[in-house]
């Protein structure tokens, strides 16, 4: 099950802010790397699973990139290093110590349904979208 080849993006499919960036990501990925689940899926837990990730403290931002299992800060920036812009300037943040980066993230994280809300079920791709997401 492990992905060697194109980058998959789990993220939380309930999630306002995570959702639109999704969009965002969609949007700036001119070379069409990136593929997309969410994380209530059943592909998204296997995924998980054949990585041996434990599942607590998983409600993050997940990517697999050349069957390499990257989460929080670590996924963020690998994810902007490919996006179209100047994005990959976010790359700087390396320099942090991996903690203090996803202290910061955490803090996020955490309040993201307050900040942005939640939805009651995954997003539905539009018909472009479609073949961005794995199911």
């Amino acid at each position: 099950m492990k992905n060697k080849g194109n980058y998959i993006i789990i993220f939380d499919g309930v999630c306002n802010f995570c959702n639109g960036a999704v969009n965002f990501i969609i949007k700036r990925d001119i070379k069409g790397v990136f593929q997309f689940t969410p994380m209530q899926s059943d592909i998204a837990q296997k995924l998980i699973d054949s990585y041996h990730e434990s599942k607590k403290d998983l409600d993050t931002i997940i990517l697999i990139k050349n069957g390499v299992f990257y989460i929080r800060s670590e996924a963020a920036l690998e994810i902007a290093k490919e996006l179209t812009g100047f994005w990959f300037l976010f790359r700087i943040f390396k320099i942090l110590p991996v903690t203090i980066r996803d202290v910061f993230y955490k803090v996020f994280a955490n309040n993201r349904y307050k900040l942005f809300g939640k939805r009651e079920v995954c997003m539905i791709p539009t018909l472009e979208q479609r073949n961005r997401f794995i199911s």
